[in-house]
């Protein structure tokens, strides 16, 4: 297994790696490419994220947008995301059809061994999954190895550190289910 294999797999891996490095690299670009486009050409800005994420359709992304790799970031249809996104995506990023994400909103797949020296030269990692009709407020952190279901609510200012039920009004450091909500879309 190479290092990206590792990664992938979310597997202790040497991000150091070349590989993993020219990717990084090229997602710094492209976002950059993104970030510094012509706001009035919306098509135009969202033609430059679509050669690096998976986006399914009637996806608009606020710059300024950051990730480290891209392409394990899928989007549903009719995403949304404010500005000031960063998708730390070295394990999937999957979000549902109908997300709606606030400003300065962080989602790290990545986390690192608790041992310091084992830190000095590993990460790893664990895929985060947003179900579909999800609302993350701003400032939210959403931590590796989540899933937050369908319907969800997450207030902003929130800290997401374990799964989310489906039709959750969740909020606080760390995240917590409040209220759960009836609602009319299937989930």
């Amino acid at each position: 297994m190479n290092e990206k294999d590792k990664m992938l797999a979310g597997l202790a891996y040497n991000a150091g790696d070349e590989q993993l490095f020219a990717d990084r690299m090229h997602a710094k670009s492209v976002c950059h490419r993104f970030n510094i486009a012509d706001p009035t050409q919306l098509e135009d800005q969202m033609a430059i994220l679509k050669a690096l994420l998976i986006i399914k359709d009637r996806a608009h992304i606020e710059p300024n947008f950051f990730c480290d790799y891209g392409y394990n970031i899928e989007v549903g249809s009719n995403f949304y995301s404010n500005h000031n996104l960063t998708i730390l995506d070295v394990c999937k990023v999957t979000m549902g059809d109908n997300v709606l994400i606030g400003p300065h909103v962080m989602i790290s797949t990545a986390t690192h061994p608790l041992d310091p020296i084992e830190r000095q030269h590993q990460e790893y990692g664990a895929n985060v999954s947003i179900g579909n009709n999800v609302w993350i407020g701003g400032n939210v952190s959403i931590l590796s190895g989540v899933t937050i279901g369908d319907n969800c609510v997450i207030g902003a200012g929130s800290v997401v550190t374990r799964d989310i039920p489906i039709n959750s009004v969740a909020v606080g450091n760390p995240c917590r289910v409040t209220k759960t909500l009836e609602t009319k879309v299937s989930a």
